[in-house]
């Protein structure tokens, strides 16, 4: 088999790759080689440092088996290291090496397996399709980034260094400037929270797009990237981030109506801490998966109505599990709240949701709401709530807040399903709107 060669650019972004940034993002549109020559730098660096270990994640575990584990690293094995012989541990899903260095490959959506991985520490992580991924799991992975290994020999003659470098990787076709990415490598602000960052120089970012890997494209590849509409083709041929998203329900700086009348972001009713509470409700969103990566997140918000009449949003408890894992979930997250009851869409199976909760636990009063309009037409008087100034969140959650930004009148941009923002507008019309935009049935 032939041994492939590199684009110019991903020469370029190889460079950067093995620069001195600890934190490097290759950005750009659809099928520009971006996670090809991840894997290339990844595996090079294993065997660079025996008995190293290296992980690749991404946001779904099946997603993660199909393109990287069967598609991208054999075909980098393959084309770029035709001598190494290694071999595919497919119990536990890694990469075995013949001088001990291991790549994992894993999904962050499944607890167990991620439980597993990060019982390990990592000389490199790799976040392959960050835009998927949201910043929660991102800095739990993080935490992991501790291998300390010694180069071969030879790599430590020739570099001058004993021991190889602690590296995160990223990957994404850029979404909105209000995701995580953006924030932490184009603003240089820590996710969330708006803080600089300690060392801005340790996090760097290349754009790398289609027309930088044409020549091992189809010609009309390009032709369907010119058919797509302007959004897109920012995102997946110019692999640019969008700026807001133009008549989105929410956003998180102040902006203008139409009549000149500003409204306030959700920056601007953040708040440190929530004054006494009237009510609280956990808020859930089901989304019939099974907690194995085949569905979208069940959506988790506790939200309370405040002795001054305003809503708060007081944690995002949305996860991956099964329906005993998010019955525990919204269970414990109710008592350690002292919510007044839990409130849940009936779907997936009618009484399957508050048939999951009481099976967690029979002392926790169960509202079940239908709805009775779809999701964009329930969002926009919660939306109005916002723009009176009468809600705030208790601190930062960046995953629920670029859901909501992401939302507007004609239905929801973002990737998957609004699961966190459609678990906010249940939680906030119960509380504030008497659940008037739904027909309601007590169980």
């Amino acid at each position: 088999m032939q041994v492939a060669r590199l684009t110019e650019k991903q020469r370029e972004a190889n460079r950067l790759l093995a620069g001195p940034a600890r934190n490097i993002m290759l950005r750009g549109g659809s099928r520009s080689g971006k996670t090809f020559v991840l894997c290339r730098a990844l595996i090079q660096r294993a065997i660079n440092a025996p008995g190293s270990r290296h992980v690749i994640f991404r946001f779904r575990f099946n997603h993660a088996k199909t393109s990287v584990w069967s598609d991208t690293l054999p075909k980098v094995l393959a084309l770029c290291f035709p001598s190494v012989r290694v071999r595919f541990d497919k119990t536990d899903f890694y990469v075995a090496l013949p001088n001990g260095s291991q790549i994992w490959i894993a999904g962050l959506d499944d607890k167990e397996r991620v439980e597993k991985i990060l019982g390990q520490e990592y000389a490199t992580l790799y976040f392959n399709e960050s835009s998927q991924i949201p910043w929660a799991s991102v800095e739990m992975a993080m935490s992991r980034l501790a291998q300390k290994c010694e180069l071969a020999p030879a790599i430590a003659a020739a570099t001058g260094r004993r021991y190889l470098a602690l590296k995160a990787y990223f990957d994404c076709n850029p979404p909105s400037k209000l995701h995580w990415s953006f924030q932490m490598f184009r603003a240089k602000m820590k996710p969330g929270t708006k803080e600089k960052l300690a060392k801005p120089e340790d996090y760097a970012e290349m754009q790398v797009n289609p027309a930088d890997n044409s020549e091992n494209l189809p010609p009309e590849y390009f032709e369907v990237l010119a058919s797509m509409s302007a959004p897109k083709r920012l995102r997946f041929e110019a692999g640019e981030w969008a700026s807001e998203v133009s008549g989105a329900l929410w956003a998180l700086e102040d902006r203008k109506a139409p009549d000149g009348k500003l409204m306030p972001g959700i920056d601007s009713l953040r708040v440190a801490s929530a004054p006494e509470m009237r009510r609280i409700v956990v808020s859930v969103d089901p989304s019939g998966t099974r907690g194995d990566g085949a569905g979208d997140d069940i959506g988790i918000v506790v939200a309370g109505l405040g002795i001054d009449g305003h809503g708060y949003i007081l944690e995002d408890g949305t996860c991956q599990l099964s329906p005993e894992g998010w019955g525990r979930r919204a269970a414990d997250l109710y008592h350690r709240h002292q919510a007044h009851r839990i409130i849940g869409e009936r779907n997936f199976g009618g009484d399957m949701v508050r048939f999951t909760v009481s099976t967690a636990d029979k002392t926790a009063p169960f509202k079940e709401v239908v709805a009775s309009r779809g999701k964009a037409v329930r969002a926009e008087p919660i939306s109005a709530l916002y723009e009176q100034g009468k809600v705030h969140h208790v601190g930062d959650f960046p995953d629920l807040e670029d859901q909501m930004c992401n939302f507007t009148p004609s239905g929801y941009l973002g990737e998957g399903s609004p699961d966190r923002a459609d678990a906010l507008v249940w939680a906030l019309t119960e509380l504030m709107l008497g659940g008037s935009s739904f027909t309601l049935t007590n169980v």
